[in-house]
């Protein structure tokens, strides 16, 4: 299921343009157009769900993909020794501001905690 509204689900048809960095047959990966550390890379389902309340047990595999692909990604972008942080956000005081599940992959630079 997709909405014609969300910018992540026209990514995900490629109607949107992305740098897209990972794609499996459940999870795309590309990078933040607003980068908020050096590397900044969202992870999706493609599947469209609003945020993580939506999860159901039918999507372990996902999930499960979705983290793998993170893991991969840190590597591939050099911030897997040096630390990263992987982010999802719920609801609008938590900062979200597309409505379809995603985590942030951020690294390349020192954190602060607690964050926010």
């Amino acid at each position: 299921m997709s909405s014609s509204s969300c910018l992540f689900c026209r990514i995900v048809a490629r109607e949107a343009p992305a740098e897209i960095l990972h794609e499996t047959e459940t999870v795309l990966a590309f990078r933040d157009i607003r980068p908020g550390a050096p590397t900044h890379v969202l992870l999706i389902p493609k599947e469209h769900l609003r945020d993580l309340r939506d999860l159901e047990n039918a999507h372990a595999g996902m999930v499960m993909d979705l983290l793998q692909a993170a893991a991969h990604l840190a590597r591939t972008e050099k911030v897997d020794d040096s630390g990263w942080r992987l982010v999802a956000n719920i609801g609008p005081d938590a900062g979200q501001s597309v409505f379809h599940l995603h985590f942030h992959l951020l690294g390349g630079r020192a954190m602060g905690w607690p964050p926010g």
